[in-house]
């Protein structure tokens, strides 16, 4: 059984769904913790992921369970290894200047101690590279060459063993060989994307270092990421002929093998059968409830779109609902939807370090209302990317079918919710200082943030925040945990103890005026799910959901970064979720 469930962990892990891989092999452990291979995978999935302090926490726990393990491989052994000096190698390539040649140098010598342990030719290059980077020519020329000239023990897998050529060729300044050597390796089936996508950062910073072209690492080509949308059939298809051949010749041109957007009738289920046809990943992504999807956005077009609809949605790589309550007429579950679709098409082009690009039928009108082509085709550019246009003839606009009313409508809204650790430990003399120096800073933090800050509320340890943006949200939640850090509890008379956790989620809020003090107020099942992630975040930490990562994906200069941390059932059972870890970049 564990045996299939980690062939299927490394399978997303080739696909690129690091995630996916993540939560399988996690799976794994939580029936048998001992299992060498599913715990490299989780903390290899994190790494790749860009987690890295999850990672070193994971791969550390690794070397100690096969160093007290006598059924450990030698392979476990060098995976443990060469993992520990990966990570130490990702943390220089993040720096810049005389900090990454000096971090370089210091991974260096890790993956050549791995080197001279196991005699493998993957860390020897890895050494090589590294010193390069670290400003010692003749220590990588050494060990590029004892690569090449198989001092060392080859790769078994032909991928791992072109790469590592072309890798050490780049070394040595021979550029015809590492291309030979790449060409070889991106003719291989079946495709590893993630091993690519992890090879291609990797040849990019080498290249820099020696000083030739970064393209040779373009030789392993993968393929595009999609952001899909367009307009719905309105009693209008002739609006949409010659469009299938419009997209078919967009496809064409390009290599797409990701594509992200929703299925309803028209331009929606064009697109998608035309990818389906080609064999491109479909991740599709829905407003709210099936049956109600399909009631609303896909059988008023006529009897055939259903059945279409149905023939994608069983195609599809995975369907995520955006919403689980009603649509109630209200369109900002639309604009929520596609902003979800945007940010996992960004999460997962920036993964495998491609392009994405959306691809829209549009007539080309200014918006009209809060959902529809025109808001996705905004926001796809302020994120900085390119849209493609397929016109056709303006539109007749039809009055909603089911008008919602005021008491119903919902905005997009970011909600923090925090907690303070200790606080039950809380004495009556320990109030006044707690008062003031706790309450007081995090009252200056939230003033900082006020221009973004719609409303809030406190219960003296807990804090409710709306905000009218993701990266003001996020950015509040960094500096309200740094301004907790930086209190001198010991100094100001406070139990050590104290610390705060704090949970953020994005999506359609409420804002309706309770009757006992005639104040407006935010209501609504995303501040419920919002308020289930707080208690299961560690102490320290900023935990956020999905659509939060997904929706600062959408603002490329926040400067945040979002770090995967698995499935996490939220509190009360609530529900079970991919879940993330905020920091600044």
């Amino acid at each position: 059984m564990d045996g299939n469930r980690l062939t299927d962990a490394r399978r997303a892990l080739s696909r690129g769904d690091v995630l996916i891989a993540y939560d399988l092999a996690r799976n794994i452990l939580g029936d048998n913790p001992d299992d060498l291979e599913a715990r490299y995978v989780v903390a290899l999935s994190l790494a790749r992921s860009g987690a890295s302090e999850q990672a070193g926490i994971e791969a550390s726990e690794l070397c100690l369970r096969v160093a007290s393990s006598d059924a450990a491989t030698l392979q476990q052994c060098e995976d443990a290894d060469a993992l520990v000096a990966r990570l130490a190698k990702d943390d220089a390539l993040a720096c810049e200047g005389p900090e990454r040649a000096s971090r370089a140098r210091e991974a260096a010598q890790l993956y050549e101690a791995v080197a001279n342990r196991y005699n493998r030719s993957y860390s020897c290059v890895n050494a090589a590279s590294l010193w390069l980077i670290g400003g010692d020519e003749s220590r990588a020329r050494r060990l590029a060459e004892r690569t090449l000239d198989r001092q060392t023990a080859q790769e078994s897998d032909a991928y791992w063993r072109l790469v590592t050529e072309a890798e050490a060729a780049v070394v040595l300044n021979d550029e015809d060989r590492a291309r030979r050597a790449l060409r070889a390796a991106a003719a291989l089936e079946p495709v590893d994307f993630g091993a690519r996508a992890s090879t291609r950062r990797q040849l990019r910073v080498v290249c820099a270092a020696r000083g030739l072209a970064p393209d040779i690492a373009d030789v392993l080509e993968l393929p595009s990421v999609l952001h899909y949308c367009g307009h719905m059939v309105n009693g209008d298809e002739k609006a949409f002929d010659g469009v299938a051949a419009q997209v078919t010749q967009f496809l064409d041109q390009r290599n797409v093998g990701f594509a992200y957007g929703s299925l309803a009738s028209g331009a929606d289920i064009i697109i998608a059968e035309l990818l389906l046809e080609r064999g491109v990943e479909l991740q599709v992504v829905l407003p709210f409830a099936l049956a109600e999807f399909v009631e609303v956005s896909v059988a008023p077009a006529g009897s055939e779109w259903p059945t279409r609809f149905d023939h994608c949605l069983s195609r599809a790589t995975s369907v995520t609902y955006a919403s689980d309550s009603a649509y109630a007429g209200d369109d900002e579950l639309f604009t929520y939807n596609s902003r979800i679709a945007m940010g996992h098409a960004l999460n997962r082009a920036a993964f495998l370090g491609v392009d994405a690009e959306q691809l829209v039928v549009w007539d080309g009108q200014p918006p009209h209302g809060t959902a529809g082509t025109s808001r996705d085709v905004e926001a796809w550019s302020r994120s900085g990317r390119a849209s493609h246009v397929i016109p056709i003839a303006p539109r007749v606009r039809k009055a909603a079918v089911q008008a919602v009313a005021p008491e119903s409508a919902r905005e997009i809204d970011a909600i923090l919710f925090t907690d303070l650790q200790g606080f039950s430990g809380l004495r009556d003399e320990h109030f006044p200082v707690y008062v003031r120096e706790v309450l007081g800073k995090l009252a200056q933090v939230l003033d900082l943030h006020r221009d973004a800050l719609l409303g809030y509320n406190s219960w003296g340890d807990a804090i409710l925040a709306v905000f009218a943006d993701v990266p003001s949200a996020a950015r509040c939640a960094l500096d309200l945990q740094q301004a907790i850090g930086e209190i001198e509890m010991s100094n100001d008379e406070l139990p050590l103890n104290l610390a705060m956790r704090i949970g953020a989620h994005v999506g359609p809020v409420l804002h309706l005026v309770e009757p006992f003090k005639g104040e407006l107020v935010y209501w609504g099942r995303e501040l419920t799910r919002a308020a289930r992630i707080e208690p299961r975040t560690p102490v320290g930490e900023v935990y956020v959901t999905d659509a939060f990562a997904a929706l600062l994906a959408l603002e490329p200069m926040s400067g945040i970064r979002c770090e995967y941390v698995g499935q996490v059932t939220t509190a009360k059972d609530f529900e079970t979720i991919p879940m993330y870890r905020l920091r600044y970049e």
